[in-house]
């Protein structure tokens, strides 16, 4: 059981790599550059938070991948999030969840 487990954990990690890779090291700039400056514009510059919620690792912390996906593929209408599912492929909202819950490079 603990050897299936340690397979599914390595998996899960691999494809998350494989899938940041599928992107190019530009289309991952301006996906990051369009998360500051478009989403910055209601969750603040620093994503700090604004007229939308926090942004950061610790605000975002517990919330399933799928729940954000979500939130960004379809957004929020009574709260003014629009969808960006017609904008954004899926791998690249996958990219923008991840890069939300590990934060920027340090």
């Amino acid at each position: 059981m603990l050897r299936i487990l340690s397979c599914l954990v390595l998996l899960i990690t691999a494809a998350g790599t494989i899938q940041a890779e599928s992107l190019s090291q530009q289309r991952q700039a301006d996906l990051v550059y369009l998360l500051h400056q478009d989403c910055g514009s209601c969750h603040g510059m620093t994503l700090k938070g604004g007229l939308g919620p926090s942004l950061l690792p610790e605000a975002l912390a517990g919330k399933p991948d799928a729940y954000l996906r979500q939130v960004i593929s379809k957004g929020v209408p009574e709260k003014a999030m629009p969808p960006w599912e017609n904008i954004l492929q899926p791998d690249e909202i996958d990219f923008l969840v991840s890069y939300l819950q590990q934060g920027p490079p340090q």
